[in-house]
């Protein structure tokens, strides 16, 4: 049988890979997709071509794990960190480019010696400032393709109120909030509820552009573990998992400005919303989560804009999938012979089964949900749970001659009220008189 390479995927190829299957599935053109890789036209329609002809493989480049032609030799490299470390020690790279030429013979490009010390460990004399000016990116074409969100610490309810954090889900071609709840941190809850607004109100986006919070990447500076490189694939958070399981892309930002849609959008609700909210004398999460819908439609109204295509992006829900079995705490149990999960407020019952069949030793998710109903899933089927009985109490003898010390002690005092202390000391020690009956009987019996 002949032996097939295993090829891990990096992030990029995987995002391509989840790109071109949506085209294969005729829910993104080739145009649409060009935008969301950043590639053009041609070169998707290219990708696509070789994913047809060699599977995922086919989007690996062909140059991964060669070594290139025009690599600067390993013995030019150690020449080139000896030198910058020894003779022309702390001599900014550009200069020592120029002094190579001059002094040593040695015609290498600025820019390679700057990859070459860069990977000899050899740190720059001083680092460039970075541009100021960052280019703007286009915004989306339709409606749903991608959307961006956030959340924003601020003291909602004026300066004399604790700060609460406001989490908002905003359309990157609209830009219309489609969603947004206070909490009084930012969690997972917060961006769940955010989500579930967004996919029931208008549907599913394409994909959801954030920064890289933990909420969504699992210790982003941990290298991989050895199952994370077999399956190419890092762990998933809880919203992470959400994500992946709706179907929905995620791009993580690597700085604020990139997601300057929703950053601006939290400039204008920290103007306006603060003063509305002042106004209505809401200063608690809770009036303010029921005040946000009515602000919200009439801020889209205000600073909505329309989108340069018309027809919207947005996508239905997969059958068999809900925003509320989705957008919530998922938990991997192991069903126990009584047909009970383990759960810290107590074990829980799961119900009958069809066909009598048993849930025991079978492996199922607990969904924990936004309005805290526990639910089980298994096999694409999902039910309600309750809390299970509790333990049938096994009766023993009781041992009722051993009592408390408190009550042996209440017992005592009792007695030693209602006798004599003379009368119980005598009768403990003395014995039966001359005219007992006892004694009357054992001379009768004589």
């Amino acid at each position: 049988m002949e032996k097939r390479e295993t090829i891990a995927l990096d992030g990029r190829t995987q995002q391509r890979l989840y790109v071109l299957n949506h085209v294969l599935a005729a829910e993104l053109t080739a145009d649409e997709a060009s935008r969301v890789l950043h590639l053009s036209v041609r070169q998707v329609r290219r990708l696509l071509d070789r994913y047809r002809a060699d599977g995922a493989a086919g989007l690996v480049h062909g140059n991964r794990g060669r070594s290139p032609a025009h690599r600067t030799g390993d013995q030019l490299r150690d020449r080139l960190v000896e030198l910058a470390t020894t003779t022309y020690a702390g001599v900014n790279r550009a200069h020592l480019a120029e002094l190579l030429v001059e002094r040593e013979g040695l015609v290498v490009p600025a820019r390679t010696l700057r990859r070459v010390l860069a990977e000899g460990s050899v740190a720059p004399v001083r680092t460039r400032r970075p541009p100021r000016h960052r280019s703007r990116r286009e915004r989306m074409a339709r409606e749903g393709q991608m959307v961006q969100t956030d959340g924003s610490r601020h003291q909602w309810f004026g300066p004399d109120h604790p700060y609460a954090t406001l989490i908002g889900v905003v359309d990157d071609a609209t830009s219309t909030v489609t969603g947004g709840t206070f909490r009084a941190a930012e969690d997972a809850a917060g961006y769940f509820t955010a989500f579930s607004q967004t996919a029931t109100d208008y549907g599913l986006p394409g994909a959801v552009y954030s920064d890289r919070h933990g909420i969504f990447i699992a210790e982003r500076n941990r290298p991989p573990t050895l199952t994370e490189q077999l399956t190419g694939k890092r762990s998933l958070t809880q919203v992470g998992r959400a994500l992946d399981e709706a179907g929905i892309a995620w791009i993580g930002a690597h700085s604020a400005p990139a997601k300057g849609r929703v950053e601006r959008t939290w400039g204008t609700f920290q103007d306006r919303l603060v003063v509305e909210l002042r106004l209505e004398g809401i200063t608690t999460i809770e009036d303010a989560n029921a005040f946000l819908p009515r602000f919200l439609v009439r801020h889209n109204a205000r600073f909505g804009v329309p989108a340069a295509e018309p027809e919207p992006a947005w996508r239905p829900w997969p059958k068999g999938l809900d925003a509320a079995s989705v957008f919530c705490f998922h938990y991997p149990r192991r069903v126990a012979r009584d047909a009970t999960i383990s759960w810290p407020d107590g074990p829980l019952a799961l119900p009958r089964r069809a066909g009598g069949r048993s849930w025991a030793g079978r492996a199922v998710t607990l969904q924990e949900r936004l309005d805290g109903s526990l639910w089980v899933s298994h096999d694409g089927l999902c039910l309600p749970l309750a809390p299970a009985p509790p333990d049938p109490i096994t009766l023993r003898a009781r041992d009722l001659s051993r009592l408390a010390e408190g009550r042996e002690d209440l017992e005592l005092e009792l007695l030693s009220a209602m006798v004599e202390p003379s009368t119980s000391a005598k009768s403990a020690t003395s014995k039966p008189g001359p005219d007992h009956p006892w004694r009357r009987y054992s001379l009768r019996g004589r």
